[in-house]
C-alpha cells in the first residue's frame, strides 16, 4: 500500500517530441544572461528541463553556455529560449542545435525558417502561446509542445486578461465545441510557484509547468545579488506593467530606472542602438536595460505578477525538494 501511495504521490514526466524529462518542470529561459549555463545545468540535474536564455547575447556565447550546461549536467536537458523579435533568432537557435540543444522555445512571435530547422535537426520546438486559438495553429505548423503563458507571467506578455488556466480552459472549450483534440502538450506558465500550482495544473490535463521568477532567485541564477534582493523585498504594489520598446506590454518592478524612462518630464539619454530587434521603439535598449539589471540591479527586472511572494533566495536543489514536497502533501490532501 506504502509502495502505491508513493508512485500516486510522484510527479509525471513530461514527453515533449523525442525528449523525455523525468519531471514535468521547464525553468523559464529568463534574458539577458539571468537564465545561463549554471542555472540550466542545475534544473537539469534535479530532473528538469533546464534552459539557457538566447536574447541578448551572441551565438558564439550561447553555444559556448550551453556546452558548460551539458559539462555540469552531463546528458542532461539542456534546451535554449529566444524571442522571434531578435535579428539572430535563426543563428542563434542553430548555434544551439551545434551545441546540444534539445528543445527550442520560442516567444514573442513566431519564425517558419526556426521551425524548419529545428524539424530538420530533429529537436523538439515549443511556442509559447497567450491565445487558445493559436495552440492549435502552433500545432498544425509543426510544434512540438506550446507553453501557454498568462497574464501573471513575468517579461514580455501576450495577453494582459488572462492567467493560462484561464486559456486552457478556452482551450477545452474549442476541443468540445469543434470536436476536435489538441495533440501536443500544453505546458502552462504564468504564476506559477509552488508544488500546489502544479496540481492545479496536471489536474486540468495540461503536461506541465514552466517556472520563472522562482529559479531567478536562486543561487545558481545569474542575476547580482541586488537584483535578487529587490524582487525579494518587492512588494505587490511594486510590480507593474510597462510598455516594452519592443512594442509589448511587459511585467517588471517599479524601480528608479522605470520611473525615470516613464516620466516625460525627466531629460532621457541618447540611444545606441545596435538594431539587435526587428522592431524597437529605441525609448531605451530593452536588451541593455536588462542586462544592466542582472549586472547592477540597475535597470529593467523583469518578475511575474506573485514573486512579492518569494522571501528567500535558496538553492535549485531545495526548490525541487519543496516543490516535490508541497506536490505530495497536496495530492495527501485531496485524499484525506
Amino acid at each position: 500500500m506504502l509502495n502505491k501511495q508513493l508512485v500516486i504521490n510522484k510527479l509525471p514526466s513530461l514527453v515533449i517530441g523525442n525528449l523525455v524529462s523525468e519531471l514535468p518542470i521547464i525553468q523559464g529561459g529568463m534574458a539577458v544572461r539571468v537564465s545561463m549555463s549554471k542555472l540550466a545545468a542545475a534544473v537539469s540535474n534535479e530532473g528538469g528541463i533546464g534552459i539557457v536564455a538566447a536574447s541578448g547575447i551572441g551565438p558564439e556565447e550561447l553555444y559556448e553556455e550551453i556546452i558548460k550546461a551539458y559539462e555540469l549536467s552531463p546528458g542532461g536537458n539542456i534546451g535554449l529560449n529566444v524571442m522571434a523579435a531578435v535579428q539572430e533568432a535563426k543563428d542563434l537557435v542553430i548555434a544551439g542545435i551545434a551545441a546540444g540543444a534539445k528543445l527550442i522555445i520560442m516567444g514573442a512571435g513566431f519564425s517558419k525558417d526556426v521551425m524548419k530547422i529545428c524539424k530538420s535537426a530533429g529537436v523538439p520546438f515549443a511556442l509559447i502561446i497567450s491565445h487558445a486559438e493559436f495552440a492549435f495553429k502552433a500545432e498544425r505548423l509543426g510544434a512540438s509542445a506550446v507553453i501557454i503563458e498568462g497574464k501573471d507571467a513575468g517579461g514580455h506578455l501576450g495577453t494582459l486578461t488572462q492567467n493560462a488556466f484561464e486559456i486552457y480552459e478556452d482551450i477545452k472549450t474549442i476541443e468540445k465545441e469543434k470536436g476536435i483534440k489538441l495533440g501536443i502538450p500544453a505546458i502552462l506558465a504564468g504564476g506559477i510557484l509552488n508544488g500546489k500550482d502544479i496540481k492545479r495544473t496536471l489536474d486540468i490535463g495540461a503536461s506541465g509547468v514552466q517556472m520563472g521568477s522562482r529559479f531567478a532567485l536562486t543561487f545558481e541564477s545569474n542575476a547580482c545579488p541586488l537584483w535578487k534582493q529587490a524582487v525579494v523585498e518587492c512588494t505587490e504594489a511594486d510590480i507593474i506593467i510597462i510598455e516594452s520598446p519592443v512594442g509589448m506590454p511587459g511585467r517588471a518592478l517599479n524601480n528608479d530606472f522605470i520611473k525615470s524612462f516613464y516620466n516625460p518630464e525627466i531629460p532621457k539619454p541618447k540611444i545606441k542602438c545596435q538594431g539587435c530587434l526587428k522592431d524597437c521603439s529605441r525609448i531605451y535598449c530593452i536588451l541593455e536595460a536588462l542586462d544592466e539589471a542582472r549586472k547592477t540591479g540597475k535597470g529593467v527586472i523583469f518578475v511575474g505578477e506573485r514573486a512579492s511572494e518569494i522571501k528567500d533566495v535558496i538553492s535549485v536543489e531545495e526548490v525541487f525538494r519543496r516543490l516535490k514536497k508541497e506536490y505530495e502533501e497536496a495530492i495527501t490532501k485531496e485524499g484525506v
